[in-house]
C-alpha cells in the first residue's frame, strides 16, 4: 500500500528580485563597450544580491571590480534607486541609470597643440 503525503506549500510572499532591465543594461554595456576598445576595462560581472542588483567592472579579472552599478529594491533604505561604488567611497546616487553613469563618463580634456 501507498501513502500519500502532502508536500509543503511555498510561502505565496516572496521576495521579489532586482534585475536590469534591458534599456538600463543596454546602457551599461555601451558604456563598458567603449572603455574596454580604449583599453581601460576588462571584465565585468552581474550580480544578483538581497534587494539590489550588481553591475560590477574590473580592469583585471582576479583584482577587486574598479566600480560597481547598484540598482536598488524599490523602499529600500538607499535614497537615491541607483549607486555607483568605488570600494568603499561613494561616487554617485540617483534616480535613473542615466544619471549615475554619467559619473563615469570621460571629462573632455582642452589639448593644446603647437
Amino acid at each position: 500500500m501507498t501513502n500519500v503525503l502532502p508536500l509543503p506549500q511555498k510561502p505565496r510572499h516572496r521576495r521579489k528580485l532586482v534585475v536590469f532591465e534591458r534599456s538600463e543594461l543596454g546602457q551599461l554595456l555601451n558604456l563598458y563597450s567603449t572603455r574596454v576598445a580604449s583599453g581601460e576595462w576588462r571584465d565585468y560581472a552581474i550580480d544578483f544580491r538581497q534587494g539590489m542588483a550588481m553591475f560590477s567592472i574590473f580592469r583585471h579579472t582576479a583584482e577587486q571590480p574598479l566600480f560597481a552599478i547598484a540598482k536598488m529594491a524599490p523602499g529600500s533604505q538607499r535614497q537615491g534607486d541607483y549607486v555607483v561604488v568605488s570600494g568603499p567611497r561613494k561616487i554617485a546616487q540617483g534616480k535613473s541609470i542615466g544619471e549615475v553613469l554619467s559619473a563615469l563618463e570621460r571629462q573632455l580634456r582642452l589639448i593644446y597643440s603647437n
